[in-house]
This record gives C-alpha cells, sequence and structure tokens, in this order.
C-alpha cells in the first residue's frame, strides 16, 4: 500500500515494477515538506491493510490534512500520472525529475498588482506596492513564503531601477545552469519565476 500524505500516498504492494515507479514518485516530491510517500507491507500490517479496506494490491491511498479514512487513488499509474495527481491535490508544482516547473511560487492574486506595479510610474509605483503589501499579508501556509519573495522583487525594482527583475533572472539562469543542491535550485527557481512577472 502506498500513501500520499498531505499528502501521503500509501501503497500496499509487493511488486517490484510498481515500487520502482512509486520510489521515483518519492525522488520527485522530496523536497516537499507537506508530501510524504510511505510504502507499507499490507502482509506484514494485516491490521491496517484491514482498517483501510486493502483487497488487492496495489492499493493506493491518497490521504489529505483533513481526511483521516484517505482516499482510493484510481488514476493512471505512471510516473507523470502520479505526479499530476499529487500537483493538483497538494498545490505543488514539481515535474517527473522533482524539479520546480515554471509555475512554481506564483500567486495568481498577485499577478495583476504586479502587472500595475510594472506599468505604473516611479511616483505610482510607491501606491502599487502598498497593495502588494497589503494582499501579501493575507497569505498563508507556503504562499505567505513566496509572497516575501514578491515583496523583496517589488522593493529590489523600486530601488534598483526598472532592469533590475530582467538582470537579476539572467543571473539566476546562469547560476541554475550550474551544478547546485537541489534546495538551492528550488530556491532559485521560486525567485527566478517570480521575478519573471516583474521583468
Amino acid at each position: 500500500m502506498y500513501l500520499f500524505y498531505s499528502t501521503i500516498l500509501l501503497s500496499l504492494c509487493a511488486w517490484t515494477l510498481w515500487l520502482q515507479t512509486y520510489e521515483k514518485v518519492a525522488t520527485a516530491f522530496k523536497l516537499e515538506e507537506d508530501v510524504v510517500i510511505a510504502n507499507l507491507d499490507a502482509d506484514k500490517y494485516k491490521d491496517l491493510a484491514e482498517k483501510y479496506g486493502v483487497s488487492g494490491y496495489p492499493t493506493l491511498k491518497f490521504f489529505p490534512r483533513n481526511n483521516k479514512a484517505g482516499e482510493e487513488y484510481e488514476g493512471g499509474r505512471q510516473l507523470e500520472d502520479f505526479v499530476t495527481f499529487i500537483n493538483e491535490k497538494c498545490g505543488t508544482s514539481r515535474d517527473a525529475k522533482g524539479q520546480l516547473t515554471s509555475k512554481a511560487g506564483i500567486i495568481e492574486s498577485l499577478d495583476a498588482l504586479v502587472k500595475e506595479f510594472v506599468a505604473a510610474s516611479n511616483d505610482e509605483k510607491k501606491a502599487v506596492f502598498s497593495q502588494i503589501e497589503e494582499e501579501i499579508g493575507k497569505l498563508e501556509g507556503s504562499t505567505a513564503r513566496y509572497g516575501k519573495i514578491y515583496l523583496k522583487a517589488a522593493k529590489n525594482c523600486m530601488e534598483k531601477g526598472a532592469d533590475y527583475a530582467k538582470n537579476e533572472v539572467q543571473r539566476l539562469e546562469r547560476i541554475l545552469g550550474k551544478s547546485v543542491s537541489p534546495a538551492k535550485a528550488d530556491e532559485f527557481t521560486l525567485k527566478k519565476n517570480i521575478l519573471i512577472a516583474f521583468a
């Protein structure tokens, strides 16, 4: 049994072929703090298998934070199917290799304000910056973290000029083209994705 915990995917499975795919899924989401991919041997833990109604293998269950009973996963069994499912259910933006996609960190509610900010004169930017600050104050969870990146980008654009975002995106792309740790790649990709909106 494989579990996704908010996400957990739990799979009750002893089949090696399936396990290879599940291990790739676990690897793809290993940097996501709120996503856990777990494997449970249903033959060894019969009480849990019975509790969750496992009658065949592989059985896959998704456990969102607010649902301890879990829900049956009935999607495709290819790596891409699992990645798409987890991204949709958990609000993540990973590809099958575990890298962040170009959508990672983007907050739709801030997009219109960023467009307004970019088009504004220097004097008007301060007023739009205040609106961005106000919107960011309403954010929670991982989006609050992304909001801080938006705020810093807007502040740097005001202080360093119109070319700041474009130059910083280019710098981050050069860094990402080199060998960097997965955690640093995530950090730089988030910054780059958000800065593109300001460029």
